[in-house]
């Protein structure tokens, strides 16, 4: 989704801090605080693991929770999700 990611950045319910953790640990803390949320909160989870884009696609495919965005700054990768 392209449209509005500034928006939904700016609106983040919770932050998940993973920089320096490599899979799966990124992806097992993202599925933790999801846990916690209510439906429609948003999550961003920091990474710096490169394997994370494609980690965070399938754990969306297969959990139900929506990718809402992913942005890279230098190393650190965003990943905004959204809890089904």
């Amino acid at each position: 989704m392209s449209d509005g990611g500034d928006d939904a950045v700016g609106k983040v319910d919770a932050e998940v801090d993973a920089r320096g953790l490599n899979c799966p640990l990124p992806i097992l803390k993202a599925k933790k605080a999801l846990a916690g949320m209510s439906s429609g909160q948003l999550l961003r989870v920091l990474a710096t693991d490169p394997g994370s884009l494609r980690d965070f696609q399938a754990f969306a495919r297969q959990t139900g929770n929506e990718l809402v965005e992913q942005s890279q700054q230098g190393d650190i990768i965003a990943h905004v999700m959204r809890r089904r």
